[in-house]
């Protein structure tokens, strides 16, 4: 018999939203790697603090007293800001008060972006190895996820295989560049070749280019804003967070014409509203200096360079890296046993009996698919990755 007091105790359950969905693998393993004494190059977070006149410039901003809501879209001074910043790298003048919206980092900004535009039944396109969010969103606004892989090996785009996916349902493709996890970069003949793809179409595009600042040996970023075609029917998303070392901060921004940010800011009104204040006047006069967002690639290719060197002295095998602050390797050339295991196994193992803590490749595929790939983080001050070398060479 059932009591009264078991019966208030009782929980309605009701059917999961995201079934499939558990924690994520970075929180597994940074969990992993605090347990197990490990040097953390899984998830990707610098462990160095940022320029002093940003959080000095934060601070000025609460002294100046502003505490209270901002403007649903952002502080008109940020958002001029990244206007200015936007047209003097792409060459394209958004408008600040009606295309550009700063957003509590950039998953909010697609996520909103999806739940937009995306209707139930909707087909989006993703290319993968993708980022984990972008999947659960789209669920969450009731769309099918299209899954189109990158070539294996070089993790560039198959155009033929994006045109061969459209469909009459298909209503979006999101794209990452520079590509987390690869480290792979867009060039404008991509941009051109996806063009070409999608001219005749009314599909939109989600450009995840959070990496912008971190493009490497020469190469230009490849923003969509870039292509006068692409950026008629783009939202385009980046983040503070990334650029400027405060991925804890949580601000990001949408780029996007008149038209589609209408209904951006539908969703986002009643999602998150707005972003904090302080924050946003902060960034807005730290961004009058272009020097940091300008000098950030040589600063990362500078790391990169050191730890790829280091990474040469193991049995590791390195992958190009062009952009983001992740360097692929591949470990199946390893004189271990351990060298046969799966990408999540290698990694756990790695973490507890090396001491250095990595991400499978597999977390990024539907499938889970291995292919002895696993992404390594060199956002870290570089006492952090001689460590990490240090126990590496024992491989």
């Amino acid at each position: 018999m059932t009591t009264n007091s078991e019966a208030v105790a009782c929980t309605p359950l009701p059917p999961s939203r995201l079934p499939a969905v558990g924690t994520t693998i970075f929180t597994v393993m940074s969990a992993l790697a605090q347990q197990a004494g490990a040097v953390n190059l899984g998830q990707g977070f610098p462990d160095f603090d940022p320029d002093p006149a940003l959080p000095q410039a934060v601070c000025d901003a609460m002294r100046a007293g502003h505490h209270q809501y901002p403007p649903m879209a952002g502080v008109p001074a940020l958002r001029q800001a990244i206007a200015r910043k936007v047209a003097q790298l792409y060459g394209r003048a958004y408008d600040p008060e009606g295309e550009i919206t700063v957003t509590a980092g950039a998953t909010q900004a697609i996520l909103t972006a999806i739940l937009a535009i995306v209707h139930p039944g909707d087909e989006v396109i993703v290319l993968e190895p993708c980022y984990d969010s972008y999947v659960p969103n789209i669920e969450l606004a009731g769309g099918v996820a299209v899954r189109v892989a990158l070539t294996p090996g070089t993790w560039r785009p198959d155009f033929a295989s994006v045109a061969a996916a459209l469909t009459p349902r298909t209503r979006a493709i999101v794209i990452n560049t520079p590509h987390n996890p690869s480290g792979t970069a867009w060039s404008a003949d991509d941009l051109q070749h996806l063009w070409d793809v999608l001219r005749d179409t009314d599909v939109l595009v989600i450009g995840d280019e959070v990496y912008e600042h971190m493009v490497y040996d020469g190469r230009p970023h490849a923003s969509l804003a870039t292509h006068p075609g692409l950026a008629a029917r783009s939202f385009i998303v980046s983040s503070f967070g990334k650029t400027y070392h405060v991925t804890g901060w949580k601000v990001g921004y949408c780029l996007a014409p008149a038209p589609l940010m209408a209904e951006f800011r539908k969703v986002h009104q009643f999602n998150v509203f707005t972003v904090n204040t302080p924050m946003q006047h902060g960034l807005a006069a730290y961004m009058a200096d272009p020097t940091p967002y300008e000098t950030l690639s040589a600063f990362y290719q500078a790391k990169r360079d050191r730890f790829r060197a280091g990474l040469s002295q193991t049995r590791l095998q390195l992958l190009p890296c062009e952009g983001t602050y992740f360097q692929c390797v591949r470990y199946d050339g390893l004189a271990v046993p351990e060298r046969s295991l799966d990408e999540t196994a290698f990694c756990q193992w790695l973490t507890r009996a090396i001491g250095v803590a990595a991400i499978p490749l597999s977390a990024f595929y539907g499938d889970g698919r291995s292919q002895g790939v696993v992404r390594l983080c060199f956002a870290k001050r570089d006492e952090t990755l001689q460590e990490a070398l240090r126990r590496l060479a024992r491989l």
